[in-house]
């Protein structure tokens, strides 16, 4: 791997990781009655995406559909079959419950992810459009319609954001 490829993959992970932490600065801010600051926290996060997405295609990280589903399948599958399940078990052993939470949640919606693209790749050609539906509280993802409960963590279905 060359230096050059090293730094993007660097940067393409720090730019991921500041979009994120903007918004959740963002979403503090407007609950602290801060709109402005909130506005500006969503701004750079969006120029955050902008630089991450060039860092990604610049590694050529970005191929045909079914390829980045495939990618999509073997990333979500690695991620519920051994990166959750090794932070599942240190967080447990040291007695952190928020952060056994949080990993069993990732880990139990990771496998639906990866059954979700699986059932796409298969019938990729073949298939309607319809929306999907993420428990903004364990990240459960639903097609067409949202459940009444969350099956990972018991929210209210009416709390589900739609995707389109």
């Amino acid at each position: 791997m060359s230096e050059t490829l090293d730094r993007l993959l660097e940067a393409f992970a720090g730019e991921s990781q500041a979009n994120r932490k903007y918004l959740a600065f963002a979403e503090k801010a407007d609950k602290e009655g801060f709109p402005q600051v909130a506005r500006l926290f969503r701004a750079a996060a969006e120029a955050e995406t902008v630089h991450a997405l060039a860092h990604l295609r610049a590694m050529g990280g970005v191929h045909g559909t079914r390829e980045n589903l495939e990618e999509a399948i073997a990333g979500e599958t690695h991620e519920f079959r051994h990166m959750y399940p090794e932070m599942i078990d240190i967080a447990r052993a040291e007695g952190d419950k928020q952060a056994l939470r949080s990993f069993e949640f990732a880990n139990a919606v990771e496998k639906i992810h990866a059954n979700l693209y699986k059932g796409l790749l298969e019938t990729m050609d073949d298939h309607g459009e319809y929306p999907y539906f993420v428990c903004p509280v364990c990240g459960h993802t639903a097609g067409k319609e949202a459940p009444g409960v969350c099956p990972v963590c018991g929210a209210k279905g009416d709390l589900y954001r739609r995707v389109d």
